[in-house]
């Protein structure tokens, strides 16, 4: 399927001269929606994922159905103080500063295969915290799966030594 034209592009947002990729055309479409999900749900099986994680948001959106429908769990990863419980956290550089991202203390069991869930991939950041996490937990990182991949921002690089699959690439 062509998901490239259910995304909008909208110049000059947040900031002027980012050309910003809008997904929600295609989460608003239930057929395509459901296709994409289903793309990377078979991605999951091909892996054989015990657990999906998601950074929120986006992340949710599209690992929550993909566990639900084989009938396994998800772990979602947020920013600070948003996890009622005790979390383990790793902080990263972005091109503007540092985030950090939070995840439940017992979220992963050791051993647990994991496929790590989200929209986008750009710099690989934000993705290369979640492994982090999830490793610190004792979890296999055993693929990444996103709806889009901008390739001028090389986040494929930095993700070289897993298994990856992307549906739309600009």
């Amino acid at each position: 399927m062509d998901y490239k034209k259910y995304i909008a592009d909208v110049k000059d947002f947040p900031i002027e001269g980012i050309l910003f990729r809008d997904i929600t055309p295609l989460m608003a479409d239930g057929k395509v929606f459901h296709e994409a999900c289903n793309e990377l749900k078979e991605f999951a099986k091909e892996v054989k994922a015990d657990v999906i994680v998601g950074p929120e948001s986006r992340g949710f959106i599209f690992g929550c159905p993909i566990a639900y429908d084989l009938g396994i769990g998800f772990v979602p990863i947020r920013k600070p103080n948003k996890l009622p419980r005790e979390t383990i956290s790793v902080s990263y550089s972005l091109e503007y500063g540092q985030n950090t991202l939070c995840m439940h203390k017992d979220a992963i069991k050791p051993g647990q295969k994991v496929l790590i869930i989200d929209d986008l991939l750009a710099t690989g950041g934000t993705v290369k915290a979640t492994i982090e996490l999830v490793k610190k937990l004792g979890g296999e990182v055993v693929g990444l799966g996103f709806l889009i991949e901008l390739l001028d921002l090389k986040g494929r690089e930095l993700l070289k030594d897993y298994k990856l699959k992307t549906l739309i690439q600009y």
